[in-house]
């Protein structure tokens, strides 16, 4: 089965996610700041970083390389036109975490904000055990009621999504992240939508 991000425009993509009621774009973009300057690293890898959204946090002092994964090749075409200025900084990596992993390079900070959601706990296990990473920083969203996807006019363009989502529950990464000796850094930070739900900052170390 192809993955069903293969199929999602990133116009429908952002157009969603910046809405004023979901707002996700904005809020991922604060949270992803504190992501790259929190720690003492200079290699980063940012797994489904789709448009790029928030890179514009990368500074080009700290960081030597900053990996942007995603399984949507033309969503890693408009991240090298919108940051072109990072120069070999960026490198983008076309890949499906659930099946590609294997080839994935080191990195000492990994940044997957709502995209274990997408390969599941034990498929998120093996890629960082792959990268090796110090450090890993996650977002994922909590939801007030079963829809995971808000109410949109871009609704239906998410529609096949249903066959790979699956709700992350924060006690049980936690426990499974440890199974692979990270462990959870007890400073989460909750960040509230206008719809209700709300994303959660959770990060580990090895």
């Amino acid at each position: 089965m192809e993955n069903p991000w293969k199929n999602i425009s990133l116009s429908d993509y952002e157009g969603h996610m910046s809405l004023d009621n979901v707002m996700q774009l904005e809020t991922l973009s604060t949270i992803m700041k504190r992501q790259f300057t929190g720690y003492d690293v200079s290699t980063a890898m940012v797994l489904g970083v789709a448009g790029g959204n928030g890179l514009e946090h990368i500074s080009k002092e700290k960081y030597t390389t900053v990996y942007g994964v995603d399984v949507n090749n033309a969503y890693l075409d408009e991240v090298k036109k919108r940051y072109d200025h990072l120069g070999n900084v960026l490198r983008c990596i076309c890949t499906d975490l659930t099946t590609e992993y294997k080839a994935l390079p080191a990195a000492q900070l990994i940044i997957a904000d709502l995209l274990i959601e997408y390969i599941g706990y034990e498929c998120f296990k093996n890629v960082v055990q792959q990268v090796k990473p110090q450090y890993v920083s996650c977002v994922i969203q909590v939801n007030t009621d079963d829809s995971f996807v808000s109410d949109s006019p871009y609704l239906h363009s998410f529609d096949g999504l249903d066959s790979v989502h699956s709700t992350i529950e924060k006690d049980k990464l936690i426990s499974s992240m440890a199974e692979i000796s990270y462990y959870h850094i007890y400073d989460d930070e909750e960040f509230p939508l206008p719809n209700g739900k709300k994303l959660v900052l959770i990060d580990f170390v090895k």
